[in-house]
């Protein structure tokens, strides 16, 4: 399975769940994560997609911890049995 496979599928859990998953694209901050995940409520984080096996780059790695430091919520998702994990737990917090 591909990373492009997974983001899509990503993408398309989060509307049955009835939120969006935005493209992230930030040229001047290398590094971010690929996708801000909203859901109903206010709900909000960020995923970075990876196909499976792979791990984030240090740099990505430091964005990561960055963003968790400042209180925002970053899964690593390298499989489409992740997607829904991620979902509920996002849900129910």
């Amino acid at each position: 399975m591909r990373e492009k496979q997974i983001e899509q599928k990503l993408t398309l859990m989060v509307k049955k769940a009835g939120g969006i998953a935005l493209k992230f694209v930030s040229p001047s901050f290398a590094g971010m994560p690929d996708r801000l995940v909203l859901l109903p409520g206010g709900v909000f984080a960020f995923a970075e997609l990876k196909a499976p096996g792979m791990k984030p780059r240090a740099l990505q790695v430091a964005r990561h911890e960055m963003l968790r430091r400042m209180g925002f919520k970053v899964y690593v998702i390298d499989g489409i049995e992740q997607i829904g994990g991620m979902i509920d737990e996002l849900q129910t917090a």
